[in-house]
């Protein structure tokens, strides 16, 4: 059952391959298509407009990968979050997390994660995969229905800042974009789509040249080497210069405005200096700011800010002309930052 493969994952040349060589119409394949992307089918047995012949073919020779719902953390904010356990018995989290205008999905990229970053708690889960096509694109099909059945929305906007680090996986997650973006797969706008990166500045000058239209975001939480390497060991292998440098060729490409995201830690990178070291950095690309409520972790160090030092820190950056939004913690009594379901599965 195991080692057939996902059909999700499989090119559009190998699908029509195979139905040449099963002496099928061209137009079938259209049908399947509209099934695996448009409708999300979880079964072969389900594409009723395939007559069953092929069906039984398909379901001979390909699997489509479900995700088996492990368990459901409800937070008294409204944030869902969920726990898949795939095919493989491995184990990735996604969020669902309703406002009074938006319905917005957090989906994972990978299990485990390779960067370690220690107010994180993904990075506390040793790295084990990356995420195929199919299981990242089944974790938008689950919430749209679930945001449909409990909201009667379809979800407004994606975020891709779960589990992992994206741009390492960035083959499967520019092929799943693709299907949910696309006219022929779910046509949510790319601009509905943001992408959350550590930052990875050889992939950030891919995602440039290939002139990208969905929104990127880079975590920052710094802004001097020091700092950032201590609490994200990637910034020792890629510092802030040569991530300025990948963003400022990808603002140059695309036109699109770098997020940077910020969690504001309690004594560690919330005081005045740190906020003007942010504005110098900021004003070397054009952005926008997101200043995070850190959501706490089990078994490590750092602590939410005040409120009084954030409206502090952001009041001091919008005097100095900059777009500062605040990201709110979201379900702390559920265990919703990344990776601490899993981790407690685990």
């Amino acid at each position: 059952m195991h080692n057939k493969q996902d059909i999700r994952n499989l090119s559009d040349v190998e699908i029509q391959s195979f139905f040449v060589q099963n002496n099928e119409k061209p137009y079938r394949i259209k049908q399947l298509k509209e099934w695996l992307w448009k409708k999300g089918a979880g079964s072969f047995i389900e594409m009723s407009s395939l007559p069953l012949n092929i069906r039984e073919l398909l379901d001979k020779h390909f699997n489509i990968h479900g995700l088996c719902l492990e368990d459901t953390a409800i937070s008294g904010d409204g944030s869902i979050k969920f726990l898949f356990r795939l095919f493989d018995g491995k184990y990735i989290e996604s969020v669902l997390i309703p406002t009074e205008r938006r319905v917005t999905a957090c989906i994972s990229t990978q299990v485990g994660c390779k960067l370690g970053c220690k107010f994180c708690g993904s990075g506390k889960i040793k790295f084990q995969k990356d995420l195929s096509i199919g299981e990242i694109f089944a974790q938008i099909i689950f919430l749209q229905k679930e945001s449909n059945a409990r909201y009667n929305s379809n979800l407004t906007n994606i975020v891709i800042m779960g589990m992992g680090e994206p741009l390492l996986n960035y083959f499967n997650l520019l092929l799943a974009i693709e299907k949910i973006t696309s006219v022929e797969g779910l046509n949510i706008s790319p601009q509905r789509v943001t992408v959350s990166t550590a930052g990875i500045p050889e992939i950030i000058r891919k995602f440039a040249d290939l002139q990208i239209k969905f929104n990127l975001a880079v975590s920052l939480h710094a802004a001097n080497n020091h700092k950032r390497s201590f609490i994200m060991p990637v910034n020792k292998l890629h510092n802030l210069d040569a991530l300025l440098e990948s963003l400022l060729y990808f603002y140059k490409k695309t036109y699109n405005k770098i997020t940077f995201e910020y969690i504001l830690l309690d004594k560690f990178n919330d005081t005045l200096q740190d906020a003007k070291e942010l504005a110098l950095l900021c004003n070397k690309v054009p952005c926008k700011i997101n200043i995070v409520e850190y959501n706490s972790i089990e078994l490590c160090e750092f602590q939410q800010a005040s409120q009084e030092t954030l409206n502090t820190f952001v009041e001091f950056l919008r005097k100095k002309n900059f777009t500062v939004n605040i990201r709110k913690s979201r379900g702390n009594d559920i265990f919703a930052a990344c990776g601490q379901l899993a981790n407690k599965k685990i």
